[in-house]
């Protein structure tokens, strides 16, 4: 058997490898230095204080290397009050100062401390996506960093220092603002705690997969929580929904027709339904997301713990 190799052949095949992984290394890096880090355009949104001698100065007062990534160059016209860090510009750290708060920043908002200071945790609901965006709360202008992902904004703690430190101040909790059912309308001519303690007691401590019971000081509600979304509340003993009337289409989930009154803003995708047809009208606060499993689940506990109108 003939075991002698060309020497010649393999040195040749040995040369053309090698001269391939440079080939491969050099389109990398140049992809990476020509085309990955491209400038990163910055799409405007509602920023009211964005061009303040404050935004321009936290700007300024950015490091070089945030979460990982570099700074990068903005596609011009750039908004003011921002800055990007990115390996590759489609999926930049973008930071965006003088924005105004969510819709869902709220007295039930449950902000998360990093580096000394507390952060709203707000994700993207859109289906595959995976963008989350950090507002700070404890500083004026407002600051909000977006990201690709669920990893924590640390490292800003020392530019946030060019900022005023005064606390954002949130919006009413969700549901706390629709007047109280007038107890004389009660089908059984009881007072509204009457009617809603059965159902406050049966209130389970989880809803859905993630959300978890929250203690909140208003009578006759209930909130439940999960990191980066809106709470999902109920509130027992409310006005009739003034938006409702006599022929308006209803959806009907097992025992209970829900009338669904929503309002939809920026930073926030909650709505508001009313349980009808109860001894007292029953009113339910949630993300779109995830509305109709709380619905269901919460359905069933009104249904059970409730009264029907007369």
């Amino acid at each position: 058997m003939n075991t002698q190799f060309n020497r010649t052949a393999v040195l040749i095949s040995l040369g053309l490898s090698i001269v391939l992984v440079i080939g491969v290394l050099f389109g990398t890096k140049y992809f990476f230095d020509n085309v990955a880090r491209q400038p990163v355009s910055v799409s405007a949104i509602d920023s009211p204080e964005s061009s303040s001698l404050l935004c321009e100065q936290l700007v300024s007062n950015l490091p070089e290397r945030f979460m990982g990534e570099k700074r990068s160059e903005l596609i011009e016209p750039a908004p003011e009050g921002v800055a990007a860090w990115a390996d590759i510009s489609s999926m930049a750290t973008v930071l965006r100062c003088g924005v105004s708060m969510p819709l869902q920043y709220t007295d039930y908002s449950e902000p998360v401390e990093i580096d000394g200071s507390n952060w709203l945790e707000v994700r993207d609901m859109t289906e595959g996506s995976a963008l989350t965006t950090w507002y700070n709360v404890d500083y004026s202008p407002a600051v909000a960093v977006t990201t690709h992902g669920d990893e924590q904004p640390e490292g800003l703690s020392d530019s946030l220092n060019a900022l005023e430190a005064r606390a954002q101040e949130p919006r009413p909790a969700p549901l706390s603002q629709l007047p109280a059912a007038d107890s004389s309308n009660t089908s059984d001519s009881t007072n509204i705690e009457e009617v809603c303690a059965p159902l406050a007691d049966a209130l389970p401590d989880t809803l859905g997969e993630n959300y978890q019971r929250m203690e909140v000081p208003e009578e006759n509600t209930a909130a439940w929580s999960a990191p980066g979304f809106e709470p999902i509340v109920i509130r027992c003993g409310v006005a009739p929904p003034a938006g409702y009337e006599p022929g308006e289409q209803l959806q009907q989930i097992n025992d209970i027709p829900w009338f669904q009154d929503t309002t939809l803003g920026e930073g926030t995708t909650a709505g508001t339904w009313y349980a009808l047809g109860r001894a007292t009208d029953i009113a339910v606060s949630a993300p779109q997301g995830v509305a109709n499993t709380a619905l269901v689940e919460l359905g069933e506990i009104i249904s059970a713990n409730t009264a029907e109108q007369d």
